[in-house]
């Protein structure tokens, strides 16, 4: 079977990365932004940065900040009237997954605005058009949605989160600029980080997995491995190395799927308000155990690009078990919970199995997997 890879049309890396913003506009003929940030980068003067820049340029922009951590339907309706009213162009998103989201639903229903009600986009959905496009700064190392067909909306009024996957929805530019990354906090460095190491071995194990996918994961896992902690302790290096990494793994997992921790850990976001990246970071070792015996030699591989010693001489068993040991240490390392503890509540279980096996990701996990074994994984971490 053929294999479909489709990345950014340009993409810069690099600390100082996002000053070439005005000159990709001014190539493209873009002369209209609208800045998609949310409140708190605007409060820390994180925008500023990419504002200063436009204004520098003197170019013309409006800016739209009402979008949550876990943005909703209602914020992608309000960034498309946001649009039309300032008469805008382009879309320059500003911030992590939450930011860029918003601007990919928004982009797409201003390009087709036969999908105006949003809950059509679910799924593979049948988009004409290309949307508007998009410049992605991101400011977290862990989404990789600047270089993904992905996004995912909460439907408040059902309690649930809903993927959309459409190639017509990838930013035409990203800037990936680990000093655009300094800000973020320990917590959230840890759970972006952790995100994107559950892309890149959710990648390179999904049932779409294919060679070219496969090199893009193994390097991503040895990146963020070596990074993460240092990312974590805002040192330079493991910034940039997060910054490459979690862009890396967003090139392969956006062009062959996800599995069941992601499928998991949407419910979880939407139901208990948890950050995404730290639903994934606590779900993964409990997938990895589930999933081990559909792997083949895929976690001796995990294994070595971790960093485990001796993993060729191991038994296919052992080889196993040493990639969900190190993935459990590196978890620990950086704060993430081991459990869901004093969050998961017994009466939410069933609803929320039935959500992650109903979810587009799932289908793409290694092994099959039934409501009830979904619940069982569940129920294992209260």
């Amino acid at each position: 079977m053929a294999s479909r890879i489709i990345l950014n049309e340009t993409s810069y890396h690099g600390a100082g990365a996002v000053a070439a913003l005005t000159d990709e506009l001014a190539r493209r003929g873009l002369s209209r932004p609208i800045v998609f940030s949310d409140p708190d980068l605007v409060k820390f003067g994180v925008t500023k940065k990419v504002t200063d820049l436009l204004d520098k340029a003197s170019v013309s922009y409006s800016l739209y900040t009402e979008i949550k951590p876990n943005p909703t339907i209602e914020n992608v309706k309000g960034g498309v009237k946001a649009f039309a009213d300032a008469n805008a162009d382009c879309i320059v998103a500003i911030g992590g997954g939450s930011s860029m989201d918003t601007a990919k639903a928004v982009g797409i229903i201003v390009a087709n605005p036969e999908f105006a009600d949003v809950r059509s986009l679910e799924g593979v959905a049948p988009t004409k058009n290309p949307c508007k496009p998009i410049l992605a700064v991101p400011t977290t190392a862990g989404t990789a949605a600047e270089v993904t067909i992905n996004y995912v909306i909460t439907d408040v009024e059902k309690k649930r989160k809903f993927v959309c996957v459409d190639p017509h929805d990838i930013p035409v530019v990203a800037f990936v600029d680990p000093e655009m990354m300094s800000t973020m906090p320990k917590g959230l460095t840890a759970f972006t980080g952790m995100d994107a190491l559950t892309h890149a071995i959710e990648g390179l194990i999904t049932r779409g997995a294919c060679e070219i996918t496969d090199m893009f994961h193994l390097k991503a896992i040895e990146l963020i491995s070596r990074s993460l902690r240092d990312a974590v302790a805002n040192k330079p290096e493991g910034r940039e190395g997060m910054a490459l990494g979690q862009y890396i793994a967003g090139m392969g997992f956006s062009n062959v799927g996800l599995g069941i921790d992601h499928s998991m850990a949407h419910g979880l976001s939407a139901l208990y308000d948890m950050p995404h990246g730290k639903a994934c970071a606590i779900l993964l070792p409990v997938a990895m155990k589930f999933n081990a015996s559909a792997t083949g030699e895929k976690y001796r591989a995990i294994a070595t690009a971790m960093g485990v010693k001796g993993v060729d001489a191991m038994s296919l068993e052992d080889a196993r078990a040493a990639a969900i040991a190190a993935v459990e240490q590196l978890s620990k390392d950086v704060g993430i919970p081991s459990d869901l503890k004093g969050v998961l509540k017994a009466e939410d279980v069933r609803f929320l199995a039935e959500s992650a096996y109903a979810d587009a990701c799932r289908p793409g996990n290694p092994r099959d997997v039934t409501v009830e074994q979904i619940e069982e994984l569940y129920r294992g971490l209260m």
